[in-house]
């Protein structure tokens, strides 16, 4: 494609070598419901990181579309959609291990079979394990905004990742990102804006969700809450020019 923006040398580089953690384990608490879950019922839909391609339908046993959620949290909206969408694969990509057991428990509790989880950085997950234009889609919902200014180096939607995430969907394709934290939204919308790869799916700004099947998503406990307390939500849709 003219004009289309090349990573260089340097930036792969960086990438492969020097990525800023958009996340800091920390000894966390996890519920025994959550642990016999990871024990028990994650080896059903574990994906081991590996430096090697996918291959979806030896991963999932079918062939069909793949949408990449980055950031599962507890699983409520992952196991939502997925259970809405059964024609469609969803690979989970979560590194908190509390939030993979509370996956796991609800895709049992609910007996999904179209949902697989890695449990492992998502920037080495989408360079090392996703190869170029195979992804339908990619959900990045409510990822964490790092508020304090000297942390937004941590932010996930940045580049060069969102150049190499972008190479991963296929044209036509979708990106879909959600934050409740405004400042993180007008850089996710600058971001996003200067990809090449990328269009905005409503011409310019923000997303509205009615009305708007790529926009949907279900309305979480942390959303609700978030919007009683006055929290905007900001939805950026974006399609793999």
């Amino acid at each position: 494609m003219e004009g289309k923006k090349e990573l260089s040398p340097e930036e792969i580089d960086a990438l492969k070598k020097r990525h800023i953690r958009s996340f800091v384990l920390r000894r966390g608490h996890i519920s025994n419901a959550q642990k016999r879950a990871l024990d028990e019922l994650l080896p059903r839909y574990r994906v081991d990181y590996a430096v090697e391609p996918l291959d979806p339908v030896a991963t999932f046993g079918r062939a069909a579309p793949l949408v990449l959620e980055i950031g599962c949290g507890m699983g409520e909206t992952t196991a939502a959609i997925a259970e809405a969408h059964p024609e469609v694969n969803f690979l989970g990509c979560e590194v908190f291990a509390a939030g993979v057991g509370a996956l796991a428990k609800r895709l049992d509790e609910m007996a999904l079979e179209n949902v697989r989880i890695v449990q492992h950085d998502a920037v080495e997950v989408v360079r090392d394990m996703l190869t170029p234009n195979l992804l339908d889609g990619v959900h990045i919902y409510f990822p964490d905004p790092w508020r304090k200014a000297r942390h937004h180096k941590r932010r996930l939607v940045a580049q060069p990742f969102i150049g190499l995430l972008a190479s991963r969907i296929r044209p036509g394709g979708y990106l879909h990102c959600a934050t409740d934290w405004e400042n993180y939204a007008e850089q996710m919308l600058e971001v996003l804006e200067g990809e090449p790869l990328l269009r905005n799916l409503h011409g310019t700004g923000y997303s509205p969700i009615m009305g708007n099947p790529l926009c949907s998503r279900p309305c979480t406990k942390f959303q609700t809450r978030g919007e009683k307390l006055g929290h905007g939500i900001w939805d950026l849709v974006y399609i793999r020019r």
